[in-house]
């Protein structure tokens, strides 16, 4: 844990240099943080992203069946997950999953499509982190953008101010109807 002087989005990003702040009341943009182990979860590891997916995902209550799903139909599509551990857990505290895709309105781009953080590393700056290395990736992969889309309950408003903080903005509506 140590104070840090921000970067543009507002929170520490990795591979890059911060420089220490003289005290905490000498900029707005200081913080504390963790810094996170960053790594990508590969089988047979897609288990330990159990507990931070089905928190945000509640429906999965099975962890050998969201396994399953994430192995056998989700990674055959492109869906990766990578996960911020911290020193003292065998899991991560934090997840994001994500495919990459290419679209005639996107282009080549990377969509997040779950993000979630237990409470135990909420407020520590693990999810922006996960964002940076999704940004590394999606430079790394040549990707033109980065999407992401979440709720609106009043449940999400953390949610939505790190995404903001992260340099995302709100670009379009989600519109959903049920196929049944």
């Amino acid at each position: 844990v140590g104070l840090l002087r921000t970067g543009p989005t507002g929170h520490p990003q990795m591979n890059r240099r911060w420089f220490p702040c003289a005290s905490p009341t000498d900029a707005l943009a200081c913080i504390q943080y963790t810094t996170a182990m960053i790594s990508e979860l590969l089988p047979p590891k897609t288990g330990l992203a159990f507990p931070a997916l089905s928190a945000l995902r509640p429906a999965w209550t099975d962890e050998a069946a969201l396994v399953r799903e994430v192995d056998e139909v989700l990674r055959p599509g492109g869906y990766r997950i990578v996960g911020a551990f911290d020193d003292d857990e065998p899991h991560p505290l934090a997840v994001a999953g994500f495919r990459v895709g290419h679209s005639l309105a996107w282009g080549h781009y990377i969509h997040v499509s779950d993000l979630s953080t237990l409470a135990a590393g909420r407020g520590r700056g693990f999810a922006p982190q996960l964002l940076d290395w999704v940004k590394s990736e999606a430079e790394r992969l040549g990707c033109d953008g980065l999407h992401l889309d979440s709720g609106v309950s009043a449940a999400r408003r953390a949610a939505h101010r790190v995404y903001f903080n992260a340099g995302y903005e709100i670009s379009a509506h989600h519109f959903m109807q049920s196929s049944s």
